[in-house]
């Protein structure tokens, strides 16, 4: 799913890129490795050099992308599962289809069709359900844009749509329904893949900032803000290293859990060479999702010295009970990650059956508070159209 931050808005209404974007997220790179640009500070001559370009594993991260699996029939034969799944998540699966890096099968229990983290990825039938209540845009997003490229719905930050590509289809997306290539086509689109860095829109950032001192943190959101490459990275943070008002940076993100390859070292040596203070909330909703290579991925961001936050959606049948989010926080606060929020599911068409009735999350927060400390419990909340901050439910 879109990786959820303080606001937002879907990139495809703002900047053009490639239309072949969802379900082809592979279309938009060039997979042979990308050499990496000089490191910065704001001052080129303070950290000189190249960096090693590298990651946590092979195959790399483009790889991994590219390779994900499309096909439900395929899913079902590598995890043993009836066939019968497959034609219903082919059906279930119009116009958000099933994508699901490979790197994510170890967690599956094989022969298990109500695994949890299976649950969060699998389309099923009822997806194809209209209920009343959850409608194609829960959130009214398409009204908040400002700017482009830019929500500014709060006070002292902006949100900057990065990039519309997603490394997975999470099914209770809460922008599972926007038109992606109806947004995202045209001359100019096709001209503007990811493979090089987006000069129109951080110079367009830029420039809103230069005329707002107030603003002093940059949220970078999505679809998926990691999906983009190394060099591009570090042209946004060296441009933003030389706004004198700017103190933090915060990126929002689920492909270190997906695609731990991810973290490479031209990434960690961006990060850590940016002056900015570094904020990082990952998403992750069960604690079997934070295997080895996760926890390695972890660890080497938070070496950079950015500070870690987790949210997740509170999800029927993956993590509505209180021994599966304690295990979560424990697991995550032992790798230095601290938790955010929990939120209540975006009422969005297809995503019904996730929905657990708030009452039974009230109870799930009280046990947590009941079991962990403080620091550990979430803020459990939901959004809600219009409002200017997440409004707390406990």
């Amino acid at each position: 799913m879109p990786v959820r931050s303080d606001s937002g808005i879907h990139p495809s209404q703002v900047f053009e890129y490639s239309p072949q974007v969802r379900s082809d997220a592979n279309h938009l790179f060039n997979i042979s490795p990308v050499k990496s640009s000089s490191a910065f500070t704001t001052s080129e001559a303070a950290w000189p050099g190249e960096c090693q370009s590298g990651s946590l594993g092979a195959p790399d991260w483009k790889t991994v992308l590219a390779e994900a699996i499309r096909d439900p029939q395929e899913l079902c034969r590598e995890l043993d599962l009836p066939s019968s799944l497959a034609e219903h998540a082919r059906q279930a699966g119009k116009g958000f289809p099933l994508l699901l890096p490979r790197t994510v099968l170890p967690r599956i229990r094989k022969g298990d069709p109500h695994d949890p983290v299976l649950r969060q990825f699998l389309p099923v039938w009822e997806e194809t359900q209209a209920v009343e209540g959850f409608t194609t845009d829960p959130l009214q997003e398409q009204a908040a844009l400002t700017a482009p490229g830019i929500l500014a719905k709060y006070h002292g930050r902006i949100l900057i749509v990065t990039h519309p590509a997603c490394p997975v289809h999470c099914r209770y997306c809460f922008r599972r329904h926007f038109p992606y290539a109806q947004a995202l086509a045209g001359k100019q689109a096709e001209k503007e893949t990811s493979t090089g860095v987006q000069p129109r829109l951080i110079a367009s950032v830029v420039e809103y900032l230069s005329t707002h001192p107030d603003v002093t943190e940059v949220i970078f959101s999505g679809g998926e803000p990691l999906i983009i490459d190394d060099p591009e990275w570090k042209a946004w943070l060296k441009a933003l290293a030389d706004i004198p008002h700017l103190r933090r940076v915060r990126v929002h993100t689920r492909m270190p859990i997906v695609i731990p390859q991810r973290v490479t070292a031209d990434l960690l040596a961006t990060f850590e060479r940016c002056p900015l203070t570094k904020v990082i909330v990952l998403h992750a909703n069960h604690p079997r999702e934070i295997d080895n290579p996760v926890s390695d991925a972890i660890l080497r961001l938070r070496a950079t010295g950015a500070v870690l936050f987790v949210q997740s959606v509170l999800l029927a049948g993956v993590n509505d009970s209180p021994e599966v989010l304690v295990e979560l926080y424990e697991k995550l606060s032992e790798l230095g990650v601290m938790p955010y929020y929990l939120h209540q599911l975006d009422r969005v068409a297809g995503a019904h059956h996730f929905e657990v009735p708030e009452h039974r999350g009230r109870e799930i927060i009280a046990e947590l508070r009941r079991r962990l400390p403080g620091y550990l419990v979430p803020q459990y909340v939901r959004e809600v159209p219009g409002a200017t901050a997440k409004v707390p439910i406990f």
